[in-house]
């Protein structure tokens, strides 16, 4: 009895598992934490976002394919994460979800000599 429980119950943790991969970026939008800010830098793997509560590290490796990646300094983006934010200076966000672009900065500003 044990092993058929154990099976049945191996099988539906590996049907469950591509389930939790497959959230849309509407899903993700609508129910996971955000922080919204402004690219203050840019680096190859990550970006510095800051708002009125201080500054953030952001990674661009991000689950959800949709998400925006590149970035401009005076962007402003709102990054979709697990809720967890490393008390660091800047603050380290590890795990984030999705990134979209609320507001592009102004490019001909960032394109001057």
């Amino acid at each position: 009895m044990k092993k058929w429980f154990t099976g049945v119950l191996a099988l539906l943790v590996l049907w469950a598992l591509p389930a939790c991969r497959g959230r849309n970026l509407d899903w993700i939008v609508e129910n996971e934490p955000s922080i919204a800010g402004v690219v203050q830098e840019v680096s190859e793997a990550s970006i510095l976002i800051g708002n009125e509560s201080g500054e953030y590290c952001v990674p661009l490796d991000v689950e959800n394919g949709d998400s925006v990646t590149h970035f401009s300094v005076g962007d402003e983006v709102v990054v979709y994460y697990d809720g967890l934010i490393a008390e660091t200076s800047p603050a380290q966000i590890s795990t984030v979800y999705a990134i979209t672009l609320r507001t592009p900065a102004d490019r001909a500003e960032n394109d001057r000599p």
